[in-house]
């Protein structure tokens, strides 16, 4: 009895072993491309909140790359100063990892929007038509009922006018505060206004129905039975354009008259 418990031991012992050393070598393996997946999701996104991406064309990895280096240029910014910082790889760069390390990221004040840590550095996308700068898309992120969620926002040159919003990830209700993901209701931010005269951030989802872009400029349809989700937008939104995220570079940006 004693020697069959031994060799069972044993056995599973090495079993475990080698299973083990199969997993983390399958790991390693899939690494670059779990990467490089991620990286392609991400120009996927960019390109589709920026319009220059249709929302049911599927393209191969080969066309989104030669599409993101047609249309758009990754920018490394110095979130507290606003300026453009070089010699980071704009793609490679992950800002949320960047956020976690006490060298490359710092805590957040207190904010509506959950956000708990930033990056010192973050990365925009810079929409060009040949040599001209028409727009940019900052990342956004925030809290909603259930989950963190992680999106994109596009500006009109002029940095008040919405082009698009759009986000990729969240684990928010599905048919309430995952409609986030519903192209209609991503479509009834184009044309609002993030801004108003005085550059103070109002844009926001109200409670009920918003008017059209023109008599109500500032704010878009809640999400019907998600309050919460429809808040939790507000306050990223407010926040990564404020003082504490992306405000001081679209101030910069301003004062030069320029993007790029």
């Amino acid at each position: 009895m004693e020697h069959s418990t031994r060799h069972t031991v044993i056995f599973m012992t090495v079993l475990c072993v080698v299973f083990s050393v199969l997993v983390s070598g399958v790991a390693v393996a899939l690494h670059d491309r779990q990467v490089e997946n991620e990286r392609l999701d991400r120009i996927r996104n960019v390109l589709g909140v920026s319009g220059l991406k249709e929302p049911d064309e599927d393209l191969s990895d080969e066309e989104l790359n030669q599409r993101f280096t047609g249309g758009l240029e990754a920018r490394v910014v110095d979130l507290a100063s606003g300026q453009y910082v070089e010699g980071i790889d704009a793609l490679g760069y992950d800002q949320q990892k960047a956020a976690k390390n006490p060298e490359t990221g710092r805590a957040a004040p207190d904010n509506a929007a959950k956000v708990r840590r930033l990056p010192n550095h973050a990365v925009v996308y810079l929409i060009k038509d040949g040599s001209e700068v028409t727009g940019v898309v900052l990342p956004i992120e925030g809290y909603g009922l259930w989950s963190t969620l992680y999106g994109f926002l596009a500006l009109e040159s002029d940095l008040r006018t919405v082009k698009g919003i759009t986000y990729y990830r969240h684990g928010e209700t599905p048919g309430l505060g995952g409609e986030v993901d519903n192209p209609r209701w991503k479509a009834r931010w184009v044309g609002r206004l993030a801004f108003d005269e005085k550059w103070e951030a109002l844009l926001g989802v109200k409670k009920g129905i918003a008017g059209t872009p023109e008599a109500d400029p500032y704010q878009v349809d809640g999400l019907s039975g998600a309050t919460i989700t429809s808040n939790g937008v507000t306050n990223m939104i407010r926040f990564w354009l404020g003082r504490n995220g992306f405000g001081p570079y679209l101030a910069s940006a301003r004062t030069q008259g320029e993007l790029g």
